[in-house]
């Protein structure tokens, strides 16, 4: 290394944290890395790090030696315990100013933990959501920064330098509040995209087992389909996926065991929707939809017990009915994205954060695995209108949803009909009618509340906030219980 100390220094060797290093290093930073298993640290050196102006330390002294003030560390290890432990190690090391980055999958009540407690030992915190994979991260990940305001004007130059870019050149970087506001935002990223996933894989049974589609005619389908409204990073490798073939010819996807694996981001999104009162129902079914998937052998079990209706080929236009397809699939990832972001919504006001919500579509625009160009229209509604309570009330969409819904509502029926499980589609298409319905059943509910519990309920000849109790039985009294509002 030459005398200049480096930019910015990074711990964790993975697959991650080595393909970040390199983009960094492509953008003119001089990188320090350090790894505790000191063997990958001289193997990445002498390896896809050869010749490049990245400095190997051997010891985490030598590391933050290596690191210009106000130093700059980045954490690439593995979300939980791990970042705790680098922390207690790197604080004796650090002087006042001096910033930590955790780059993982953490839950953003980590992150915001640790920001207060780094931030009592005078140094910064930063918790930033990575997304698009390894390539991303080579090529330009899509990055969504939180915790210490102050960190944000010192990694702002490297971090929109490697990020990815839209069409004018806008990063998608930006930063995002304080505290775990980063982490929160790439946990519901993560949860839409768990949606996203498994509204195309509903489509796909679809097509092969009620359309009897090839794979090559699949294929074609999703290239098609990746040229509109529909054109997406995931769209795109749904459509690769499908034509791929291994080396003895055999189509690949057909022989992979459908039991998913989940990280934990998906339930931690469902779970934040949960304790903030809002409907996020098709990626709470996606997160469900993973894990009956896993419990292969009671379903193959299951198959053998309980029957449906026969499975019948299509005999109808399939043409007409994957257009119908085309539009459901549209229709409900719009949902999925209303339900995301009026999760961000409730967590801003618990939380006190002012997100920038055309920003973030904006981060998500390139670089991340939910990169579509439907996320431009969300960015326009929010420009159109900061207040926006639902996506599902701007024009452009509202108007979309519109013309998508008969489609919309036919494939979920034919569905039904025909014994496929389609448990996304079909709970974005009943949260679409509830939020459009002006009264719901729920006065039944609250009699039945009332009823068994005298739990109170409000009446509509009656300001709101005025809560009423009938005597349902004649000898329930007038005590009234109180009541959870979500």
């Amino acid at each position: 290394m030459n005398c200049k100390k480096s930019d910015i220094g990074l711990v964790g060797l993975a697959v991650m944290g080595e393909n970040l290093v390199l983009n960094m290093e492509s953008k003119g930073f001089q990188v320090s890395v350090y790894n505790r298993t000191i063997e990958k640290v001289d193997k990445f050196i002498n390896g896809r790090g050869k010749d490049k102006n990245i400095f190997g330390a051997h010891s985490l002294e030598e590391f933050i030696s290596s690191l210009e003030r106000p130093r700059k560390v980045f954490l690439m290890v593995k979300a939980g315990q791990a970042v705790d432990d680098f922390i207690e190690k790197l604080l004796p090391m650090l002087e006042p100013g001096d910033v930590i980055i955790d780059g993982g999958n953490t839950h953003f009540p980590d992150t915001a933990r640790r920001t207060a407690y780094v931030e009592s030992k005078g140094l910064l915190y930063i918790g930033t959501g990575v997304s698009g994979g390894e390539e991303g991260a080579l090529r330009g990940p899509s990055m969504m920064p939180g915790g210490s305001p102050a960190a944000w004007p010192l990694v702002k130059p490297i971090f929109q330098s490697i990020c990815a870019k839209v069409e004018d050149g806008s990063p998608c970087c930006d930063w995002v509040g304080e505290m775990g506001a980063g982490h929160f935002v790439k946990m519901v990223h993560n949860g839409i995209e768990y949606g996203d996933i498994q509204l195309i894989c509903e489509c796909y049974q679809l097509m092969k087992d009620y359309l009897g589609m090839t794979n090559e005619e699949m294929h074609q389908t999703f290239a098609e389909w990746n040229k509109g409204d529909l054109d997406s990073y995931l769209i795109e490798i749904t459509r690769d996926i499908l034509a791929k073939k291994d080396e003895n010819g055999q189509e690949v996807v057909d022989y992979i065991l459908d039991t998913a694996g989940q990280k934990g981001t998906g339930k931690w999104t469902a779970i934040s929707a949960l304790d903030q009162g809002i409907p996020l129902t098709l990626i709470g079914e996606a997160v469900f939809a993973r894990c009956l998937s896993a419990q292969k052998d009671e379903r193959v079990a299951a198959s053998k017990v309980l029957t449906g209706p026969k499975g019948e080929k299509f005999q109808g236009d399939r043409a007409a009915f994957l257009e119908d397809l085309h539009k459901a699939l549209f229709a409900a990832k719009v949902v999925s994205y209303a339900q995301g972001y009026a999760l961000m919504r409730a967590a801003a006001k618990e939380y006190g954060w002012n997100l920038n919500y055309g920003g973030i579509a904006l981060m998500w625009r390139g670089g991340c695995i939910i990169r579509s160009i439907f996320l431009g229209k969300i960015k326009e509604a929010f420009d159109k209108n900061p207040e926006l309570n639902n996506i599902l009330l701007d024009p452009y969409f509202s108007n979309k949803m519109t013309e998508a819904q008969q489609g919309w509502r036919n494939v979920v029926a034919q569905a039904v009909m025909h014994g496929i499980p389609a448990p996304t589609l079909s709970s974005a298409l009943a949260y679409y009618d509830g939020y459009r319905c002006d009264r719901l059943p729920a006065n039944l509910l609250q009699a039945q509340r009332d009823y068994f519990g005298a739990h109170t309920y409000e009446r509509t000849d009656k300001p709101r906030g005025e809560f009423f109790h009938t005597n349902w039985t004649g000898h329930g009294g007038d005590t009234v219980a109180g009541t959870y509002i979500a």
